[in-house]
């Protein structure tokens, strides 16, 4: 796909440019999601952990209102390695399954970000833009 900026003026302003990337990568998110579920797969909710989870609170909230779903952002600091954790754990039979050990090893929930029903219903509009401009450039026919 390419990308572009639409609506861009000569008083654009950066953090009007990053909201936009950031908008743009939750459309897209979005659109995967709409793609999944085509083929019967739902995406009830999300996870995130680490990085940019824990820093950007206007990224997290973006995202869940533009895909309408909570999103719970893990205590876990280093996620892949506690991954890891998990599965030696269970290969060295300190737990019967995996999911044994995530239930005991896991961080819990530092923050659920949820969707604000007005920010939901404002990028219902803009994401149908996104979608004709998607499928205009973006190589569907």
């Amino acid at each position: 796909l390419s990308g572009m900026i639409l609506g861009l003026h000569i008083g654009t302003k950066p953090e009007e440019i990053y909201r936009a990337l950031i908008e743009g990568t939750a459309f897209g998110m979005r659109r995967i999601f709409e793609n999944y579920a085509e083929y019967g797969i739902m995406v009830e909710s999300l996870g995130a952990a680490g990085g940019i989870a824990q820093k950007d609170e206007m990224l997290m909230q973006i995202y869940a209102d533009v895909l309408n779903r909570p999103i719970a952002v893990s205590k876990a600091t280093q996620a892949g390695a506690l991954g890891s954790a998990v599965y030696a754990a269970v290969a060295g039979g300190l737990y019967p399954t995996v999911t044994d050990a995530a239930d005991a090893m896991a961080a819990k929930a530092e923050r659920v970000y949820t969707p604000d029903p007005m920010a939901v219903d404002a990028y219902e509009g803009l994401y149908r833009r996104y979608r004709e401009l998607h499928d205009r450039f973006g190589g569907i026919s």
